[in-house]
């Protein structure tokens, strides 16, 4: 072959085999929009793309403007007002003037609280915490277009720190219940109130946490299963709404976790499943139908864990189980572990107690238990507090150191010219026996603070250490004073 046959061949190949990688090399490569990624960096080719937009808009989901909206207009100021004596009764308002060296002050002290509540419906039921009104004579309800009205205190339950009060008023804006199970750690959400006395604010957060206890209501039915946020949430936000983004109520924001008394990252509201059944009762009966399984129980733990020879680390471990009661009559058996109420995964304690007080004295739940490393399941009818299933009265429930407290009825509060009060009945032995209490006493103040019913007395009286100044009448008009100690 000659050396230009030669020099063309080798050029032939090399242009060919050339061609061949060039071609190679366009098959295998993947178009740059379809290439995998890290998630990241696809959502940060997402997100920058809708910077090169000029009118830069939020991305779906993320528009709280909807919520706000729909969700100020339903949320209210609360002021309520009552009196606080010094002396015997001091406050611990008093009691910081008297600290730093302040003149004393005698006579009634006008006092006060502040805080927001959710108006539920548009006949003019509000929801709020019991903290902003339990020492309340009088509760002023400020719309958000400045209307003023005075509310009636329907119910309290102490034990979920909730109150349901009312005002004379239709086609109110009102909020409708979302659904606070569905919600997910990480979803955003919105705190509407009245921080500081700055009506209708709006702040976002999203969801930190669920079924959270922080020990803060300190009682022994006690019901601590919160919404934890980190929406920003301040003294006059207690009472406030908890909503989603579509607008719907979620929580009752209760509680902060702080140690100067103002926001510092994190907050906690009452979830809407157990405010719903809170806000039912009281409507219906006044008092909340506590429902109880009988049992004492504790979170599990890798102490627990492992002394006890358990195979699981999640859902809560039964101590002890009353007789008679309705854990007991289900055959629930100390070392058993509870792990689900009616299909819904219990992790804690505070998960627990929240799906067992959603129901009332009488309902069937099931509950799915752990036994020996086994799964097992087992229907329960839940039962009150006096361990059987009836409907519990209003009155029956103000029982307090051997008597009975009631409230009054309209015709005596008329015949005896009185504002509110609470009547002594059913006296057994006890503190009020000993002080010389006799039947038919009726509560007018305490500590100089007037009594509004049976149900503010029960309250005021929980929270007494030490010696307490009944004042009152008998109901023919003889007025009389006891010192009782508490």
């Amino acid at each position: 072959m000659n050396t230009r046959k030669l020099f063309a061949t080798l050029f032939l190949a090399a242009l060919f085999g050339g061609l061949i990688a060039v071609g190679t090399v366009k098959v295998l490569e993947v178009p740059q929009d379809q290439q995998i990624q890290p998630t990241e960096q696809v959502d940060n080719i997402k997100f920058s793309s809708l910077l090169e937009d000029k009118d830069f808009t939020v991305p779906e989901g993320l528009n709280f403007v909807y919520a706000a909206e729909v969700s100020t207009p339903a949320v209210v100021h609360i002021r309520s007002s009552y009196q606080s004596q010094s002396g015997s009764g001091q406050s611990q308002m008093d009691q910081f003037f008297d600290l730093f060296g302040a003149p004393p002050r005698n006579g009634d002290v006008p006092m006060g609280a502040s805080g927001s509540g959710v108006i539920i419906s548009s006949d003019g039921y509000i929801v709020t915490n019991n903290h902003v009104i339990e020492k309340a004579d009088d509760i002023e309800v400020i719309l958000e277009n400045n209307q003023s009205y005075s509310a009636k205190l329907i119910g309290t339950d102490p034990n979920t720190d909730l109150a349901l009060i009312k005002i004379s008023e239709n086609n109110l804006p009102h909020l409708t219940y979302g659904d606070s199970d569905a919600m997910r750690i990480g979803e955003w959400v919105l705190a509407v109130g009245n921080p500081f006395d700055l009506t209708s604010t709006v702040t976002a957060g999203i969801v930190s946490a669920k079924a959270r206890n922080i020990n803060i209501l300190r009682r022994n039915y006690g019901i601590e299963s919160f919404i934890q946020t980190d929406a920003a949430v301040n003294p006059g936000n207690s009472g406030g709404a908890l909503v989603n983004l579509k607008g719907e109520l979620i929580g009752i924001n209760t509680a902060i976790a702080t140690r100067t008394g103002s926001y510092s990252g994190y907050s906690f509201a009452v979830p809407v499943s157990l405010v719903q059944k809170v806000v039912s009762d009281l409507k219906e009966f006044g008092i909340v139908q506590r429902a109880i399984l009988g049992i004492n129980i504790r979170n599990i733990d890798k102490q627990l864990a492992e002394a006890e020879d358990l195979d699981v680390v999640n859902g809560v471990y039964i101590l002890g189980v009353g007789e008679n009661s309705a854990a007991d009559e289900a055959g629930i058996e100390i070392g058993d572990i509870i792990v689900a109420i009616n299909d819904a995964e219990v992790k804690g304690t505070s998960e627990l107690q929240e799906l067992v007080a959603r129901n009332r004295p009488g309902d069937k739940i099931k509950v799915t238990l752990i036994r020996n490393g086994k799964s097992k399941q087992v229907f329960a009818t839940l039962k009150n507090m006096n361990q059987n299933y009836e409907v519990v009265e209003r009155a029956s429930l103000y029982n307090f150191e051997g008597a009975e407290l009631n409230n009054l009825e309209e015709d005596l509060l008329s015949d005896l010219e009185l504002e509110g009060g609470a009547q002594v009945n059913d006296i057994s032995s006890g503190k009020w026996q000993d002080a010389g209490v006799e039947e038919g006493f009726i509560v007018t103040h305490v500590d100089k603070q007037p009594i509004r019913d049976a149900d503010q007395l029960l309250g005021i009286l929980r929270n007494k250490r030490g010696g307490t100044l009944i004042e009152g009448t008998y109901p023919d008009g003889n007025r009389a004073f006891y010192g009782i100690g508490f």
